[in-house]
């Protein structure tokens, strides 16, 4: 089976060395720059989302046979990340191009209902800060549902084989079909409960027999979740009001904790600025980090305490026009800051104390730079499309490794075309097909021919985070499969593998040590089944695995244009015995 190349690597004298000859870049200053004295104004149209992924529209099955051949400013200063000079990203190839191009207008309207609205730009604390000498647990708790840094580095995997791997369906919950697209982003898994956000409510679903144990109204619809849990309670937020025939987008501003034991709302809030008067402040994206909950936006960003929701910091403009544009949780607590007004803005990756929000380090990017993601927040890792030079990866081209001190360990280019990790445009914390561990991060490689006349292959591939070169790890997927990381499940991979169309998915478990895959799962291959599994496209669906149980979900709804006479689900769920 043919295997990607490993990128070209950086030459000597340093990690993150840019690696091709680019003009002079001149060093940073010792001191930060200093933005217009005035915050930015709020922009009149909303901000273009680059490599947006979309998010459940319009359906579409895949694994059906491919023709052959088709194909801070505060804080410490470090080293900027170096814009590449790479060629023009080439389109998708086979199958992906279509579904690509299929979901770009699912995406598209996403954006512009998670960003629509007026109000002000804001920004959290005074941002000047150095490091604080207070400390709070920043990681999250080992319930498994998330779908991230679950387990400690290290530790020997808890998922194992069940008795038999031969699944059967579980629940397939019909999807509801609102006539506009309504957001139900949150899926999480414990160890007797499946929860799943629903059109205003969220509902809890047994373990045994899918029966439904609880469920919670809301007052409007969620707009945003984070897939971390801590203390078995877990981050939601929601739209002020339910849409009407006069306001159709009411704006996301209402941040909430769920027990995803009883399901019960713990509690709701809102933030408010200097600026805003009575207004609350409008948010995109929320997340979890230990004992601190923390929503941002373009407006800015704000926290609260976990348990009671006291306010632990709110969004307040500077002189320097910088904001919180988005947090990164799990482990530890991090931000991408926007500072400056457009055209000439510059990005900041700072590492925060969860308490009260200040930065340990702050990291500037190159200017040009408009938007950026965090894949993981301990180590600090940054993803951004330089230059738009990303090439089958969606939304990004290089990573960049920090360590402790917010110097740059490794940077790590995605620009060959070989490797298809996935981010979202806007949003801070939307990176899926990365995972990180081992002192790795491992993403799948871009689909390619296998041996069989037929379908295509991909493999789970590594870079080593201290030098940023790839290793040898290979987990194939074997003919006709695509295999895509899920979550660590200690120092082991638990991988989702997309089936052809005449079989099943699977789940497996990856020893890293010798990337050896075992079976814990493989769903049934009859048509009903397997029309049903791959309804979702694999870059938007919420994926949760534990214990032989797998739930496959929409992080959005609507009814349909396009119908093919198959089911629609919210979601399917497998269980393994």
């Amino acid at each position: 089976m043919s295997t990607p190349p490993p990128p070209s690597q950086p030459p000597s004298g340093g990690f993150g060395a840019p690696q091709d000859p680019r003009p002079s870049v001149p060093p940073v200053p010792p001191t930060a720059p200093q933005p217009p004295a005035q915050p930015p104004a709020a922009p009149a149209q909303p901000p273009t989302a680059p490599g947006q992924a979309a998010y459940g529209y319009p359906q579409a099955s895949y694994g059906y046979p491919q023709q052959p051949g088709a194909q801070s400013p505060y804080g410490a200063q470090t080293t900027p990340m170096y814009a590449a000079q790479a060629p023009a990203a080439g389109s998708a190839a086979g199958g992906n191009a279509v579904r690509t191009q299929l979901m770009i207008v699912g995406a598209a309207l996403l954006a512009i209902v998670l960003i629509v609205g007026g109000g002000f730009w804001y920004v959290s604390d005074d941002g000047k800060g150095g490091a604080s000498n207070t400390t709070a647990d920043g990681g999250p708790s080992t319930s498994p549902g998330g779908d991230k840094g679950k387990s400690p580095a290290g530790a020997v995997g808890s998922e194992k084989p069940p008795k038999s791997t031969k699944s059967k369906t579980l629940l397939n919950l019909a999807m509801p079909k609102p006539d506009d697209m309504v957001t139900v982003r949150g899926s999480w898994i414990t160890d007797t409960t499946y929860i799943k956000s629903d059109v205003t409510k969220v509902v809890g679903y047994n373990l045994v027999d899918g029966g439904k144990k609880w469920e919670t109204p809301l007052p409007a619809n969620i707009c945003a979740a984070t897939s971390y849990v801590s203390d078995n309670k877990t981050a939601i937020m929601f739209d002020e009001a339910l849409p009407t025939a006069d306001r159709k987008y009411p704006q996301c501003t209402q941040v909430g904790v769920i027990d995803l034991n009883t399901g019960k709302l713990l509690w709701s809030a809102t933030a408010k600025s200097q600026t805003s008067g009575d207004k609350a402040v409008v948010f995109s994206e929320v997340t979890l980090s230990g004992q601190t909950v923390a929503a941002g936006g373009l407006y800015g960003g704000a926290a609260w305490n976990l348990a009671d929701g006291k306010p632990l910091w709110t969004p307040k403009v500077d002189g320097e026009g910088c904001y919180d544009l988005g947090y990164a949780g799990g482990p530890a607590l991090a931000v991408i800051r926007k500072c400056g007004r457009i055209p000439n803005q510059t990005l900041y990756a700072q590492a925060l104390d969860p308490v009260s929000g200040a930065p340990k380090f702050s990291y500037k990017l190159s200017q040009g730079i408009e938007w950026a993601s965090i894949v993981s927040t301990k180590p600090l890792i940054v993803s951004a499309n330089i230059n738009n030079t990303a090439k089958n990866a969606t939304g990004v081209s290089d990573l960049f490794v920090l360590d402790d001190a917010g110097q740059l360990k490794a940077r790590i280019p995605l620009t060959s075309g070989n490797f298809n990790p996935k981010c979202g445009g806007t949003e801070v914390e939307k990176c899926v097909n990365m995972v990180v561990g081992n002192g790795k991060i491992y993403m799948p490689s871009y689909e390619h021919q296998g041996t069989a006349e037929v379908g295509k292959t991909n493999e789970i591939v590594s870079f080593d985070l201290e030098t940023g070169k790839q290793t040898s790890d290979r987990a194939d997927a074997g003919e006709r499969y695509e295999i895509m990381p899920l979550r660590m499940d200690g120092s082991n991979i638990i991988a989702y593998k997309i089936p052809p169309y005449d079989k099943g998915g699977q789940i497996v478990t990856i020893d890293t040590a010798t990337m050896k895959e075992t079976l814990l799962m493989e769903n049934p291959a009859d048509k009903a089944s397997q029309r049903a599994e791959t309804q979702y496209p694999p870059e938007g669906a919420e994926y949760r695995y534990h214990n032989g149980k797998l739930f496959i979900s929409r992080p959005s709804v609507r009814k349909s244009s396009y119908d093919n006479g198959d089911p629609e689900y919210l979601f399917v769920s497998f269980t393994a015995s």
